[in-house]
């Protein structure tokens, strides 16, 4: 446990970034009143998930591997972060769509359904805790494999 003592610890910090940005949407408003803008304000959360990727990977690199990492290292602490990161995925959702946000499905159904984006029982079924519940690792285990592989370019160091 104490070999990926810094992925555990990144791994945490994401998932707290990710809580912490779920309450900065919900306060300005993305979650109700604006959340016809939510599409797109939502993938401004890739720029801090990158800046964690980047601080973590330098962590390894600077603690673990004496200042120097191969491609393959980074890659390998990037994977495991991310695996992390999808582990606890469904947790943060539930906690997301019910202690955060719990009006965001209602919303998000309702205004779908207002624009002739879905039917109300398509609607219905897609935005569910239930799916975004088994959404969730994977959109982690994909964004987080494709971080990993870019961020660990710039962070090899010989």
């Amino acid at each position: 446990m104490n070999k990926f003592r810094i992925e555990i610890k990144w791994a945490l910090i994401f998932v707290a970034m990710s809580l912490l940005w779920m309450i900065l949407e919900k306060a300005v408003g993305l979650h109700s009143t604006h959340i016809d803008k939510h599409m797109i304000y939502t993938n401004f959360i890739a720029i801090p998930a990158i800046l964690i990727y980047v601080l973590a990977l330098r962590d390894k690199r600077t603690h673990d591997y004496e200042g120097k990492m191969t491609y393959l290292q980074g890659l390998v602490t990037g994977v495991i972060i991310t695996v992390i990161i999808a582990l606890i995925a469904p947790l943060s959702q539930y906690i997301t769509s019910t202690v955060i946000t719990p009006e965001y499905f209602p919303n998000v159904i309702d205004y779908v359904v207002e624009n002739g984006s879905m039917e109300k029982e398509a609607a219905e079924k897609y935005f569910s805790l239930k799916n975004y519940m088994t959404q969730a690792p994977i959109g982690a285990l994909i964004m987080g494999l494709i971080t990993s592989a870019i961020v660990a370019i710039f962070m090899r160091k010989s």
